[in-house]
């Protein structure tokens, strides 16, 4: 069995792949002080939870966005499994072509999200990444990866929104009955949910404008399932897209 890793800025995911089939799909909170031995402790705790045994998984790969934490939790999966993970970095075969200004710059999660796209999915398409950053990125009908844009995710902008007012305060991510909001509450879930989906509409509007063509919306990550259903843009949410994407390039680069 495959384990796959995607090391992101709020939560560590793991998914483990006996082929095609996902075995298991768990999370863990991303914490940068924690050691590598904590975090074998959490792996070696989830492949339990699922009735794994460690000596059956093959190997592994991982996506890392937090540099800090690539290797502790590499050196975690060997001390828990035997197999030193495969990392995602410009060395490895994607069969991507990343035409941006310095394609080493981009970041794994793009690399994977777009391989596993690109295999599924018909060109061109916009993919859409919720997560701690909000991501639109964009691949052309001839597959290549042409570049994306970047921006605050909604928990960063809501926290810094009730960090900096002194009335507003926390909500939950629940769209209001109606987009114009009669009380605060209402008022900030409106800007944080129909907000986002408007912007969302208007970026993958400006790509599609750019790409020539309307193609395919894929959505990912924690927060898409909140927010698409709101969008007037057509979107297809995949939560295993950038998972799918690393057993993909595992594949293409393993050792004979």
């Amino acid at each position: 069995m495959l384990l796959c890793v995607d090391i992101g800025n709020t939560n560590i995911v793991l998914g483990c792949f006996r082929d095609d089939d996902c075995i298991f799909l768990s999370r863990i909170s991303t914490d940068k002080a924690r050691l590598k031995d904590q975090y074998a402790v959490d792996i070696g705790s989830i492949l339990s939870l699922y009735c794994i045994e460690p000596s059956t998984i093959d190997d592994a790969i991982i996506s890392s966005v937090v540099p800090s934490l690539t290797e502790p939790i590499s050196y975690a999966i060997e001390l828990v499994t035997g197999s030193y993970p495969m990392v995602l970095n410009p060395g490895l075969k994607t069969g991507l072509n990343i035409r941006i200004d310095n394609p080493a710059q981009l970041g794994s999660d793009f690399v994977a999200c777009a391989v596993a796209a690109k295999e599924k999915y018909p060109l061109p398409l916009v993919i859409i990444d919720m997560g701690t950053a909000t991501t639109v990125s964009a691949v052309a009908k001839n597959g290549d990866f042409l570049g994306c844009a970047i921006l605050p995710g909604l928990r960063i902008s809501t926290d810094a929104l009730v960090e900096r007012t002194s009335l507003l305060t926390s909500i939950s991510y629940e769209a209001p009955k109606s987009a114009i909001g009669g009380n605060t509450n209402d008022s900030m879930q409106s800007g944080v949910i129909y907000g986002a989906a408007a912007m969302i509409d208007g970026l993958c509007n400006r790509f599609f404008e750019e790409l020539g063509e309307v193609g395919l919306a894929i959505a990912t990550g924690g927060l898409a399932v909140v927010v698409t259903p709101y969008c007037k843009t057509d979107i297809m949410l995949d939560n295993m897209l950038l998972l799918n994407g690393l057993k993909s390039i595992y594949w293409r680069n393993k050792k004979k």
